[in-house]
């Protein structure tokens, strides 16, 4: 595939930020965006004159940029063709990390419930031989899951059959699952901005257009909501604890939006209500929306669960394409699902007390190692959205290793090259490693402010 320049520059963002020659700062965002998957392996880059054109830059600029990730083994070329992208047949070389390891506060998770994990799969393991007279294929998920989901939707005040759920491999597989379902290409779909990286990449896969819709310190504009999705075919929306910010939909916009179209609605987080009650369903106010749900932020993200709640029609159009990809989810960690939806307290009890104290723990080391750091406090969810003065994001991610800490940059979350100013860190970690953190990201900013770049992988997202 080739990739345009326009969607190059868009990529790319404000590129030009920065210490050091054009051509460097150009050089690093575009590796970034190789290492990010952004610029998929294989893909052909526009030309030189092309992406200078769309970059307001000098053919020059464009040239050495390229010639310095051919020259580090990012890009193949050869005479009268476009440069494709690759990945070095080494890693780069990276100093060796601090002697108490690196810390990862890329991904946003938490540990295991081990006590409680181990009972509910010692409790499966029981239960596993009534299923051994049934072929273990099933598209739509065991019976004792689904009824188990359908309860938890009822705790929450919404009713729901069995019927309407459908098991999945986690949220991811239910999203990518709806996308081949529903999505055709060039279908225009309104998300958050910023939003999911990954749901980003699924839509990008399926040739959509994203219609990105600010999410602002006030939170959601339903004007703006429902204005984009009058002319779009789907919206994507995170409106309880929302990833990467926390915030929170309030009832009143829920209430309210009528969206012009179909909505999925991304529920991972709704468990993690740290400063207010779990919030209603959107699907009580809106009885079409199509909600996803996971065991991984509210459980631990090894138990691969997830599921979509919708109408029997369209759970059916899903159970359809899933055929051609996988036959079901297995079946000991659906039974094992179902122990623990039903018993949340159990799993519960203590994490969200750990959760807030860990919040606050890196909130209090933020403000002493990096005063200059925006740092709003969410009700709910398992990261903070934090902001710079200047957009240094990018810049931060790649030299953060060199200090001990990984990081997850802010144009991950958006489109477009946006959200520079910001990144998203997680309170999932202990108190200690949360503080180490924090130091060392301090030392890598200090790093940055003096000019200095990396040349490391950025960290991967969850």
């Amino acid at each position: 595939m080739w990739i345009s320049a326009h969607a190059v520059a868009r990529m790319l963002g404000t590129w030009r930020n920065g210490p050091g020659p054009a051509h460097q700062r150009l050089s690093d965002r575009l590796r970034l965006l190789v290492l990010d998957g952004r610029l998929p392996l294989g893909s052909a880059l526009p030309g030189e004159r092309d992406l200078a054109t769309a970059l307001a830059a000098s053919r020059t600029t464009v040239s050495t940029a390229y010639r310095t990730l051919s020259d580090h083994g990012y890009l193949a070329t050869s005479p009268r063709s476009r440069a494709t992208v690759r990945l070095p047949g080494r890693r780069t070389a990276r100093p060796a990390p601090s002697p108490d390891g690196t810390i990862d506060l890329s991904v946003a998770a938490p540990p295991a419930p081990v006590e409680v994990l181990h009972a509910a799969y010692a409790s499966a393991l029981e239960q596993l031989p009534r299923h051994f007279d049934r072929h273990g294929y099933d598209r739509h998920g065991t019976t004792v899951l689904r009824e188990a989901v359908a309860r938890g939707y009822e705790r929450r005040g919404l009713p729901t059959s069995p019927g309407q759920v459908l098991i999945t491999n986690g949220a991811q597989h239910a999203l990518a699952l709806l996308t081949r379902a529903l999505v055709s290409p060039r279908d225009r779909i309104v998300v958050d901005h910023p939003t999911y990286p990954h749901a980003i990449r699924t839509f990008a896969e399926a040739r959509a257009r994203l219609v990105p819709v600010a999410l602002t310190a006030d939170g959601w504009d339903p004007g703006q909501l429902r204005s984009a999705s009058r002319n779009a075919e789907l919206a994507y929306l995170i409106p309880d604890f929302h990833n990467p910010t926390g915030q929170c939909m309030p009832s009143a916009v829920r209430e309210g939006l009528s969206a012009g179209c179909p909505v999925i609605v991304d529920e991972t987080m709704t468990e993690l209500a740290l400063d207010q009650p779990v919030p209603e369903p959107f699907a009580r106010y809106d009885p079409s929306a199509i909600s996803i749900g996971s065991a991984a932020k509210s459980i631990w993200g090894g138990l691969r669960i997830g599921w979509i709640r919708a109408r029997p029609p369209i759970l059916e159009r899903v159970a359809q394409i899933r055929s051609g990809l996988d036959l079901g989810t297995p079946v000991l960690e659906q039974l094992a699902a179902a122990i623990l939806l039903d018993e949340p307290d159990r799993h519960q009890s203590g994490k969200l007390e750990k959760l807030r104290a860990q919040r606050d723990i890196l909130r209090t080391a933020l403000a002493e190692h990096l005063p200059q750091l925006a740092v709003p406090r969410p009700p709910g969810g398992l990261a903070l959205w934090t902001t710079f003065p200047k957009p240094i994001s990018s810049r931060l991610a790649a030299l953060a290793p060199e200090y001990g800490v990984t990081i997850a940059a802010g144009p991950r979350f958006g489109i477009g090259g946006a959200f520079e100013r910001n990144l998203r860190l997680p309170y999932t970690l202990q108190p200690d490693l949360l503080t180490e953190a924090v130091q060392r990201l301090a030392r890598a900013h200090e790093a940055v402010t003096r000019g200095e770049t990396g040349h490391h992988e950025p960290a991967s997202v969850a």
